[in-house]
């Protein structure tokens, strides 16, 4: 099974391609889709979903796995980022993709083993899970990808 991981964000939306097999699972590709802050919000949404839109025609996924929010003390980082998140789902939803969503909590712990495992922990399991000799320094395609391996054929 081919899954699009996606993690959400305005500024950087994250995205990671797997295939499943069973419990193994092989890196495809990964990378992030980025917005320009002199766009205005609406424009930046309408990008993130085109360019969403064309990664899942190029990848032909099976099924994506995205992030859930978690509540943060920037309300209006919060709120924009939800945005986001719609535009997003919607997009993958209107493409004819089954959806799963997952919290950072149940990541970590999948991935690590450790709810509390921070970035790099998370970034050097993903790696080593996939097998993943080149330099991935995006933060967000990473984290994309952990997202990916959180659902299993």
């Amino acid at each position: 099974m081919r899954v699009l991981g996606i993690d959400p964000g305005i500024e950087r939306v994250g995205w990671g391609i797997t295939v499943s097999h069973g419990n193994d699972a092989t890196y495809i590709n990964c990378g992030c889709i980025k917005t320009s802050k002199k766009l205005s919000h609406y424009e930046r949404l309408t990008l993130v979903a085109d360019k969403l839109k064309q990664v899942i025609i190029r990848e032909k996924p099976d099924k994506a796995s995205v992030e859930k929010l978690f509540f943060s003390t920037n309300k209006k980082t919060a709120l924009t980022v939800a945005e986001a998140r719609g535009v997003i789902l919607y997009t993958i939803h209107k493409e004819g993709l089954p959806i799963e969503e997952f919290t950072p909590l149940e990541v970590k712990m999948a991935i690590t083993g450790n709810g509390k495992a921070d970035k790099k922990q998370v970034a050097w399991m993903v790696k080593n899970i996939l097998k993943i000799k080149e330099d991935i320094t995006q933060d967000d395609a990473l984290d994309a990808l952990a997202l990916s391996l959180m659902i299993r054929s």
